[in-house]
């Protein structure tokens, strides 16, 4: 737990606030339905299309569903695809990235040109093909599509970060020394390339969230008839955005606090991690 509290302390004011709206926001998503009187989909005729109240504080839907309880629970949804997706698309692009970089020779060869093949196509073209490819599209579906097209940044920076490592004394003095592959990459290559993999895991997740919202308002994403996400509490907002905007603007805002706040942990803990860097991170510049 001191470790923990120390580790917080060391993101600085802008990264323990990150720190304290993510873990609200998660909170919230988690707990809140528990706690809520309302059911996601329960009906009350009698409170149907009403704004923010004392007892809606969200509003209602167009059976009177409350909308507050709605958003909370969609932000389960949403934030499982944006934690997912990061996890999946760092474990593979700072892997291969890793590999690509010690190894070199064709590995490395392959590894690049398969990356270029990924990034020379429209990112935002494949995610409606693959979405529409499906016959039904889930959380898990979503997870792949994004995470497909989420590794090839990360494996650019990994692998520049361990070209740029193996080249150092101290690995050449462990490779000399007997040192295998694998320990090298352990112990040098991964720790060098952590800020770089760390601020893209926590872009990522934002990212992450922003896509999959998108593609659901576009009703290319999570079947609405499914568990909800915030992307598609906002299907059909061009047609209730005037006349009924809480329907559009609280699940908005909940995405843009979640992607704020994963984008202030991820600079805090990049300047945590870089302390001398050139870059001047936002958190360094909060902090003057």
């Amino acid at each position: 737990m001191r470790r923990a509290l120390q580790a917080v302390r060391q993101l600085g004011t802008p990264g323990i606030v990150g720190v304290v709206m993510l873990a609200s926001i998660v909170l919230a998503c988690l707990v809140g339905p528990l706690l809520s009187p309302y059911g996601i989909n329960e009906p009350d005729l009698a409170a149907r299309n009403q704004g923010p109240s004392w007892a809606h504080p969200f509003g209602t839907g167009a059976l009177g569903e409350d909308q507050l309880t709605r958003v909370l629970v969609a932000g389960r949804v949403s934030l499982l695809i944006g934690l997912a997706t990061a996890l999946v698309a760092t474990i593979v692009g700072a892997g291969l990235g890793l590999v690509a970089g010690w190894r070199g020779g064709w590995i490395d060869s392959a590894l690049a040109r398969l990356t270029d093949l990924v990034l020379i196509v429209p990112g935002f073209v494949i995610l409606i093909v693959l979405s529409i490819s499906f016959a039904s599209v889930g959380p898990t579906e979503i997870i792949l599509i994004l995470a497909l097209l989420s590794w090839p940044p990360l494996f650019r920076l990994t692998r520049a970060s361990a070209l740029r490592t193996r080249e150092l004394p101290y690995v050449q003095a462990a490779r000399a020394a007997g040192a295998g592959g694998g320990r090298i990459v352990r112990r040098h290559l991964l720790p060098a390339a952590s800020p770089e993999i760390v601020s893209y895991a926590a872009l990522a997740v934002g990212v992450a969230i922003l896509t999959e919202s998108a593609l659901s308002f576009l009703s290319l994403g999570l079947d609405p008839d499914g568990r909800p996400s915030w992307g598609t509490l906002m299907i059909g907002a061009p047609d209730t955005i005037e006349d009924r905007p809480w329907l559009t603007i609280f699940p908005g805002l909940m995405v843009l606090l979640t992607v704020l706040s994963v984008s202030l942990i991820g600079d805090a803990v990049r300047a945590a991690l870089e302390p001398r860097s050139a870059w001047t991170p936002l958190a360094r510049r909060w902090t003057r």
